[in-house]
């Protein structure tokens, strides 16, 4: 297959920059390179132009380079939130990729950004947070973060009991402490021993009147009439 030599005006992934000489095919520079006016023939008159392509090319690269530089500061602040299909396990139906990425950028934040500008070793398969890098430029990369979360709610196993198992401790007639008795058995203590104390006061009276009425028992009995006859008689 015949080729050609071109000086590429335009960038073209995986060929070349503007200003290159590169050699391909001749129908693919004839059918495509040139009505697309991404190259122009090698001819002397054309040569004359390759210093203003090497200007330009330096222009564009910078503009690039700057561009890149304040995306990589900004998308470092932002949280890019993707919503999935998931099970109550939190086990996802399918994976996150790089184009889907690309597509949320574009519909939350507005970023335009190649997915090839995103750099995933794996697709992303769990929930959680992510922090993906990116390569934005060839002296430029940058990491986003990336929350996957589930449309659905992911129910939690439920926890045991904390009373389950533990014996109980009350035993009939008596009461927890710190807990107010109830029932005939609340009628408080302090009755016997009052019930006590009148009992004492009440044996507690003076001795005194006992005594005294002992003393008027132990008085000798006034002697009989006829005795104190027979004395006036004598």
């Amino acid at each position: 297959m015949p080729k050609t030599e071109v000086i590429l005006i335009q960038n073209i992934v995986g060929l070349g920059a503007e200003s290159d000489q590169v050699k391909v095919a001749a129908g693919y520079a004839r059918n495509y390179l040139f009505p697309q006016r991404l190259a122009i023939p090698l001819t002397m008159a054309n040569k004359r132009h390759t210093e203003s392509l090497r200007q330009r090319r330096a222009d564009r690269e910078a503009h690039e380079f700057n561009t890149m530089s304040e995306l990589s500061k900004g998308v470092a602040k932002l949280i890019c939130i993707i919503k999935v299909k998931a099970g109550e396990d939190g086990k996802m139906f399918g994976s996150v990729t790089a184009g889907v990425i690309a597509d949320e950028l574009k519909h939350q934040f507005d970023i335009v950004l190649d997915k090839r500008k995103i750099h995933l070793e794996h697709p992303i398969r769990t929930l959680g947070d992510h922090e993906i890098e990116l390569n934005l430029h060839a002296e430029v990369k940058g990491t986003l973060k990336v929350r996957v979360e589930s449309l659905t709610p992911i129910t939690a196993p439920a926890a045991a009991p904390a009373t389950e198992g533990k014996p109980r401790t009350e035993k009939r007639g008596r009461h927890a402490e710190g807990e107010k008795p109830e029932g005939p058995e609340a009628k408080p203590k302090a009755e016997k021993p009052a019930k006590a104390e009148k009992a004492e006061a009440i044996e507690a009276k003076p001795k005194g009147e006992k005594h005294a009425k002992a003393e008027k028992a132990e008085k000798p009995a006034k002697a009989p009439k006829a005795e104190k006859k027979e004395k006036k008689a004598e």
